[in-house]
């Protein structure tokens, strides 16, 4: 139903050229009298207004990731303090992992796997074996990010460069339904960069330069930031970054045919604060990318692809944030496709089924937008000694994909039509001294349609939460439990539900619509515990776990059916040259369970991290037959281990993650990674990282991808190297 490997392999002289002198400018700045290095503390999050807070000195619980304010969230709960299974990635550590994909970006996040094809510009997230058509709620600044394109392996992409990304925010399971609606395997919010992350509290303005080297590919990253200061009240930042990248080589020594791309990303952001108790972020994201499909390692089609997102959040509150915190953001996100043949291709017509030749230089286009409407407010108050976050709004999302082009064009199965998904929630945090308490009710309405069909539903989804702190004695007076039972509701998509015509390639076979499908309903029950306790060993030093079980039966499971035309019950048309046919259908239900881990320990000398992931999963038909779930990804277990030296001016370390074969997957293999990492704080000015990715060169595949036609290996050994200049004033 397409093609495979994807990439553009390049030779821009320009990239080269640019990193060349970036990494003069950096020598020059090596050679001046070295200043007080930053220390690479992290500021306190307990409290919402701690994010401000700018302090030199390391003190127990303002140290780990779990300590950080959640930006998903909309009570201001930090990772630790969340009934849920939540999860935060912070500036310091995407730096550390000078990642070129959202992959690199989310590793050892337990329940958290990327798949990217060989088109490592677009990315589909799979969180706890769900994945595709809005089943994750990818979004960037407040924005969804909905594209779809029909294809063999990922269905449902997003395209944002990590080089624009301050923190990542992921919470799993439909306890995140006040998110969204169709979040029933969770949510992954970006935040992108501000001015105020940029610049130091006496600066009006500052500026910085950062080039990097990959080996494997012979990649060439160039960032460059700018950001002003107008006054206290108003800032603006700017961003703007280059990459080019080869074909990369897999842990065989083999080159991956189609797997460079170049990539042109910018980021436009300002925040203004009207008043003292309210702010306005205005931003615009975008990208333009290129690269190269190939078919049987033959360059077939040229890609190349816009995006752009435009966001407005408002916050207003009270003097103190009791019966006013209100938030309304407004989205649009359009992105645009354009497919170009590069050779006559072979094809078989979409109406008639017949054998066509589709000429060089045909172009199929795929044009999506997203419009989206999110407001709500916490109201802070207490009855009778209990403490009230009472949480209540609503949201609405419209997607709108137009597709065209020559006949036999991929676009022909990518459905052109509307979709129009609201709701509304209200949920109230109830706390007493050792107890806590969450209720939530959703209410979900959505609609589809094309010139020919529409399709229409709405649902109901609650949620419980207990979580009880029982112990009060000094070492466990940081444990909590809880448990959680939550709903929530899918609607079919527009591909799922319309897609029709005949398959392009290989063998001719129709594609059939169900506009009859039904949503699915998400039923997650979830045990977890979250455990903090300062210091234990040394004074200022952290430890922060948690931990969870779930077991998530997804009613109603949308998936794709091979149906054969002999049998008269299938639905599938009889006749000359149809064996098969394929369509979307619901399944009785899904079953997934699985356990998560995460937990870090952080003092003055360095820090550890320790996390997994255990997801088993399958289908049940209505006749009560069980298969293997296709998009369950690896068991892992990643260890981290970070030390700094001279003062945190150095960082030095390493990853070890161990990859599981999930069951029933024809390509897995189990697989063990080891990265190792530097970053050096030369001075105030220049900043030097340098990162070994998979450094024993493992062969090893991303099990996501056994839909693909063919088995893709991911990259072998990579040696990243980067200088960072930063000036101001």
């Amino acid at each position: 139903m397409g093609l495979v490997n994807w990439g553009r392999p390049t030779d821009r002289p320009m990239a080269k050229e640019m990193a060349a002198l970036l990494a003069g400018a950096a020598a020059i700045a090596l050679c001046m009298p070295a200043a007080k290095a930053q220390q690479a503390t992290q500021p306190a999050a307990d409290q919402q207004s701690d994010q401000t807070k700018k302090t030199d000195q390391k003190s127990a619980g303002d140290s780990t990731l779990l300590d950080k304010i959640l930006v998903i969230s909309r009570t201001g709960e930090t990772a630790i303090q969340s009934l849920a299974s939540a999860s935060h990635v912070d500036k310091e550590q995407l730096e550390r992992r000078m990642a070129t994909t959202p992959n690199e970006m989310l590793l050892g996040v337990p329940g958290v796997a990327v798949q990217a094809d060989a088109r490592r510009v677009s990315s589909s997230i799979n969180i706890r074996g769900l994945q595709d058509f809005g089943r994750v709620a990818v979004i960037v600044d407040g924005a969804r990010q909905d594209f779809q394109r029909s294809d063999h392996g990922t269905q449902s992409t997003f395209y944002v460069d990590p080089e624009l990304i301050k923190s990542v925010d992921v919470i799993r399971g439909p306890v995140a339904n006040t998110y969204g609606s169709g979040a029933i395997g969770g949510v992954v919010f970006f935040e992108t960069k501000d001015a105020g992350d940029f610049l130091k509290p006496e600066e009006t303005w500052a500026g910085s330069l950062t080039g990097r080297y990959e080996t494997n590919g012979k990649g060439w990253t160039t960032s460059a930031s700018g950001a002003y200061r107008f006054n206290e009240n108003w800032d603006v930042l700017g961003n703007i970054v280059y990459r080019d990248y080869g074909d990369y080589k897999n842990g065989g020594g083999d080159t991956v045919a189609g797997t460079g791309f170049d990539v042109l990303s910018g980021l436009l952001k300002t925040t203004i604060r009207p008043t003292e108790n309210s702010e306005l972020k205005l931003g615009w994201v975008g990208s333009k990318d290129g690269w190269t499909e190939t078919s049987g390692g033959v360059p077939a089609n040229d890609v190349d692809l816009k995006s752009n997102t435009f966001t407005a959040r408002y916050n207003i509150t009270d003097d103190a944030k009791s019966w006013l915190d209100l938030h309304i953001n407004a989205s649009y996100n359009k992105t645009l496709l354009d497919l170009t043949t590069l050779v006559p291709q072979n094809r078989f017509d979409p109406t008639t089924g017949l054998p066509v030749v589709l000429p060089a230089g045909s172009l199929s286009t795929f044009d999506v937008g997203t419009t989206g409407i999110d407001i709500w407010n916490t109201s802070r108050f207490e009855t009778a000694g209990i403490a009230h976050e009472l949480t209540y709004g609503g949201d609405w999302v419209g997607d709108d994909v137009e597709t065209g082009g020559t006949a036999g064009g991929d676009s022909f199965y990518t459905p052109s039509g509307k979709r129009n998904v609201s709701g509304a929630y209200v949920q109230d945090k109830l706390t007493w001294e050792w107890l806590e308490v969450i209720t939530g009710l959703r209410y979900d309405n959505y609609s589809l349609k094309d010139s020919e069909h529409e399709t229409s539903g709405d649902r109901l989804s609650p949620r419980v939460t207990v979580g009880v702190s029982p112990f009060e004695n000094a070492g466990l007076a940081g444990l909590q439990f809880y448990g959680t039972y939550a709903e929530g509701y899918r609607s079919p998509s527009l591909t799922e539900t319309l897609i029709s015509g005949n398959h392009p390639a290989g063998v001719t076979f129709p594609f059939l619509p169900n506009p009859n499908l039904k949503p699915e309903t998400g039923k997650t029950v979830e045990f977890g515990v979250n455990y903090k306790q300062n210091d234990i060993f040394e004074g200022g030093d952290a430890l922060r776990l948690k931990a969870a079980y779930f077991n998530n039966n997804v009613e109603d499971y949308i998936d794709g059916v091979t149906l054969s035309a002999f049998d008269p019950t299938s639905g599938c048309p009889f006749g000359p040259g149809i064996p098969i046919c394929f369509q979307y259908q619901n399944f009785a239900k899904a079953k997934i369970n699985g356990f998560e881990l995460e937990s870090v320990y952080d003092a003055g000398w360095g820090y550890a991290g320790f996390s997994a992931s255990i997801i088993n999963g399958h289908t049940i038909s209505y006749e009560g037959e069980r298969a293997d779930l296709a998009t369950i990804p690896s068991s892992q277990v990643t260890a981290q281990l970070g030390l700094r030296f001279l003062e945190d001016r150095l960082t030095v370390g390493g990853e070890v993650q161990y990859n599981g074969k999930p069951k029933g997957n024809p390509v897995a293999k189990d697989y063990t990674l080891v990265n190792a990492f530097a970053s050096y704080q030369a001075t105030d000015n220049l900043k030097l990282d340098v990162r070994a990715d998979n450094l024993f060169d493992v062969k090893y595949t991303n099990p996501l991808n056994a839909s693909t036609t063919a088995v893709l290996y991911e990259p072998g050994i990579t040696l990243k190297l980067a200088a960072t200049m930063r000036f101001g004033g």
